[in-house]
């Protein structure tokens, strides 16, 4: 029991456990083996699907909108116990669950909540993100695809541009899709969100080959894509808005769940130094991982508190930034930290060794997170700005059309 837990959130945490501990063996992913990203989806979908069955799915969502109506707490609990599995959990179901449908729910009307959360919920639909494109990374309010009214008079919008770092594009159902819809106005102002099927014609994706040798992110093209006006989320010109809220929900939902210190502690404990002790009897590395350890649960207790505010409504903001910022850097330390316990095996593994080829790619794609969902020095910025109160940073296209930006 977490010493931290109320009787009530104990009992819960119980229950969370036994349920895990009889269905997700059966779902777990191989360690240090890569399978097909066709089928790491495919028991991504099996085990939604089972989490839906099990009334484990959306447990902040409405009962009516298949979800339980519980707390950002519970949520935090649950994520918790759900990190000590290897699950299939990867962007092709988070984008859903914790990007598209808060967006969704928030902005989206009443048929668009029917339509999509519970079957999203359930694995049945699946999304990606089409955000960041080759000129709008850390500034999105640059982008340039745009989309104009079809001239047949359907109230159809067609879309031209191009979108890049798309996670698993090439395999889900539905992306969720910022666009210029007006340049006469400053750049944040002119955007409007939809949600596009990704079978709908003039859509390709290219997936990109990373360094780690997989292609799980993708270049999108959209070429005269007809979106039905029933698929914009929110009011036209209010993207920006929309994307604050896709934004806050992947900012919060940043690995704190997963301990990445536990398990360097119990594999410090178990190997010996050579000198008749372990190398926790090492006094850097257990300052090291006494160090990583206060890190990682501050950062925690953190996240749930920012969780429980959403979860009565409350907007945390450029808060949810700190999430983000903390986990990105706090990820690659410790995955740093792990491979220098390792020593030379970490460089080249035995073939028996199945974990450390799975701790090699971790550390290759923690590079990532320093980027993703907002570079660490564009989160340093807001989080100076609008939780500080520190100076705002010089803006020369505020309030500039982005027709006469340069």
């Amino acid at each position: 029991m977490d010493f931290t837990d109320t009787p009530a959130e104990a009992a819960f945490r119980a229950e969370a456990r036994a349920w895990l501990a009889a269905h997700a063996p059966a779902h777990e992913l191989p360690v240090g083996i890569k399978i097909p990203d066709t089928e790491e989806a495919d028991r991504g979908r099996a085990w939604m699907r089972e989490l839906f069955d099990g009334g484990w799915a959306g447990l902040t969502f409405p009962k009516k909108l298949g979800g339980r109506g519980l707390s950002g707490i519970e949520a935090v609990i649950f994520a918790e116990e759900e990190g000590k599995y290897h699950l299939p959990k990867g962007p092709f179901t988070s984008i859903g669950t914790g990007m598209a449908l808060p967006v969704i729910a928030k902005h989206g009307t009443d048929e668009q909540r029917a339509r999509f959360i519970e079957p999203t919920l359930k694995g049945d639909v699946t999304w990606c993100q089409l955000f960041s494109e080759p000129a709008a990374g850390s500034d999105l309010a640059a982008l340039r695809t745009k989309a104009v009214r079809a001239d047949d008079g359907s109230g159809d919008w067609i879309v031209n541009g191009q979108k890049v770092w798309s996670s698993w594009a090439h395999l889900t159902d539905w992306g969720i899709l910022v666009v210029r819809t007006d340049p006469t106005v400053p750049k944040h102002k002119g955007l409007t969100f939809f949600i596009v099927d990704m079978k709908t014609p003039g859509i390709e994706t290219r997936p990109i080959r990373q360094i780690s040798g997989m292609s799980e992110f993708n270049e999108t093209f959209l070429t005269d894509v007809r979106i039905p006006d029933a698929n914009r989320i929110g009011a036209e010109g209010e993207g920006w808005a929309c994307c604050m809220t896709v934004l806050m929900g992947e900012r919060l939902g940043s690995g704190a769940h997963r301990s990445g210190i536990e398990p360097l502690i119990d594999f410090a404990a178990s190997t010996p130094d050579g000198r008749g002790a372990t190398m926790l009897d090492d006094r850097s590395v257990r300052l090291a991982l006494a160090e990583a350890l206060a890190d990682e649960r501050g950062a925690g207790h953190f996240q749930a508190r920012l969780r429980t505010m959403v979860s009565k409504g409350e907007n945390p903001g450029a808060l949810a930034g700190m999430v983000k910022l903390s986990y990105a850097g706090r990820q690659q330390r410790a995955l740093g930290l792990a491979m220098e316990l390792r020593g030379l095996d970490a460089i080249a593994a035995d073939p028996t060794d199945s974990f450390t080829p799975d701790l090699q790619y971790d550390y290759i794609y923690s590079t990532v997170m320093r980027i993703a969902g907002g570079a660490d020095e564009v989160l340093r910025n807001q989080i100076a700005e609008r939780v500080l109160g520190m100076p705002g940073e010089v803006r020369m296209d505020k309030d500039v059309p982005f027709e006469q930006l340069k």
